[in-house]
């Protein structure tokens, strides 16, 4: 939570006077938005992030203890006040047991309300702090998404812990499906940065919807524009914005785009007014910027702008030692997924698959072995599920010695998972099974199997 802006709150009221109050007597100190009933706070909270939550406990649309959960849920969740009737203090302590903040009751005593929105705001903000703290406490905090043992990868990942606490330009290249929005992402999570990470895959809008998704437009700015709306460079304030496939963008944009970049600074389309914002930028690309910009396709100087930084993603033809850790990691979580059993993956079906040249990347790889799992009829994968077409272009002899004794034993990774679950949910079987995507007969059925204590 950032000190040097306003708390943001969202207020679920349905008495429309006591909506009015409120927002008179908090805006001067909080950036408030309204919900008249519950199911226009569930809304609004499917699309926003907010650092307080104050919420009536009953209201038509969605109950109080409703939006609660679902304010609960988000990442990072709001620190949540509910107000309730004098006479139904027990909705209170049930809303307390959900994870709440605190209570006040009605009729609303301002003073006090003061005071539980300024511990709330202590409390998020201190939370935040001890979350940096284990940031740094923990060496695998944001790279646990990274997988990779080669040596190219374990200097790809210095590149990254190295570069992650700076405010510089980041520009990723590599072939498509190398998994440059991970990259991108631990980046943002290793930069203490208090914002949101904002991707935009900039080849899936023209031109003209790119700019207003990118700066935001005022109404009237053209056709359908019905009301004013933020861009993403504003909804990324105090974070990261990843921009993916940057080179597909327009020179019209390209112009646009290197103004803010060196000025921080920006109009919405239609608008006059210039923005200001703390965003970071990372951007990524498959295609040689050095090349486009020598045959003018790109700018030179937007070029230079975004390469303050290079990080390459090799191909996973160049880290073929990393492909058994993949193949691990995909089974895991496709037979998860899909309530499998999945065990094992037999020597020869790693030995194709190694032996495959992957032109899709990890991409690639995934969308194979969740095929694999999904039509698997036994618990160990065999050369037989590895699709024809790979296995046609494989050549398992030349790397059968290197993988020869690498039979992957999927039940110490699956065991450690249940455990962390569990401890996550404090032990709450219905949560943990949830938390894994499986059922909790599922769940009862592994602990047993893995003999792990209830």
């Amino acid at each position: 939570m950032n000190k040097n802006r306003k708390a943001s709150i969202l207020i679920a009221e349905d008495e429309r006077n006591t909506r009015d109050i409120l927002q008179r007597f908090l805006r001067t100190d909080y950036d408030v938005t309204l919900a008249e009933d519950g199911e226009r706070a569930l809304n609004i909270l499917k699309k926003n992030n907010f650092d307080l939550l104050l919420t009536d406990l009953r209201m038509p649309g969605a109950d109080g203890i409703d939006i609660l959960r679902a304010a609960l849920k988000k990442n990072p969740p709001p620190a949540c006040i509910v107000v309730t009737a004098y006479g139904s203090i027990e909705n209170a302590v049930e809303a307390m047991k959900e994870g709440a903040f605190d209570f006040i009751t009605k009729p609303l005593n301002f003073d006090r309300l003061e005071i539980l929105l300024n511990r709330a705001v202590e409390s998020k903000q201190l939370k935040e702090e001890n979350r940096e703290l284990r940031k740094r406490l923990d060496k695998n905090f944001g790279v646990e998404n990274i997988i990779g043992k080669s040596s190219a990868m374990n200097d790809l990942l210095e590149t990254v812990k190295q570069v992650a606490p700076s405010r510089s330009t980041v520009l990723i290249t590599g072939e498509s499906g190398t998994g440059k929005e991970v990259i991108a992402q631990s980046i943002h999570q290793l930069s203490a940065r208090p914002g949101k990470f904002i991707p935009v895959h900039c080849a899936a809008l023209p031109a003209n919807l790119l700019e207003s998704e990118l700066f935001g437009h005022e109404k009237g700015a053209f056709t359908g524009a019905s009301e004013q709306r933020k861009g993403r460079f504003e909804l990324a304030d105090g974070g990261t914005l990843f921009l993916d496939e940057i080179g597909e963008i327009d020179p019209s944009v390209q112009v646009k785009l290197l103004r803010a970049l060196e000025a921080r600074a920006f109009e919405r389309v239609g608008g006059i007014e210039t923005i200001t914002t703390d965003t970071r930028l990372i951007a990524a690309t498959n295609r040689n910027l050095r090349k486009m910009v020598a045959e003018g396709e790109f700018r030179e100087d937007l070029y230079y702008r975004l390469d303050v930084v290079s990080i390459h993603l090799p191909p996973l033809r160049e880290r073929q030692e990393d492909i058994p850790l993949f193949i691990k990691h995909f089974i895991v979580q496709f037979s998860q997924e899909n309530s499998k059993e999945i065990h094992t993956i037999s020597e020869a079906a790693i030995a194709a698959l190694c032996a495959y040249d992957w032109p899709g990347n990890i991409r690639e790889l995934r969308n194979c072995i969740e095929r694999m799992v999904v039509l698997s009829r036994e618990n160990t994968l065999e050369i037989e599920n590895v699709p024809l077409n790979i296995r046609e272009k494989s050549n398992p002899g030349i790397r059968e010695k290197m993988f020869s004794s690498d039979t992957l034993e999927i039940d110490k990774n699956e065991k450690i998972l249940i455990i962390k679950a569990l401890e996550e949910c404090g032990g709450n079987r219905t949560k943990a099974a949830d938390k894994l995507g499986i059922s909790r007969r599922t769940l009862h059925r592994k602990l047993k199997t893995f003999n792990i204590p209830a």
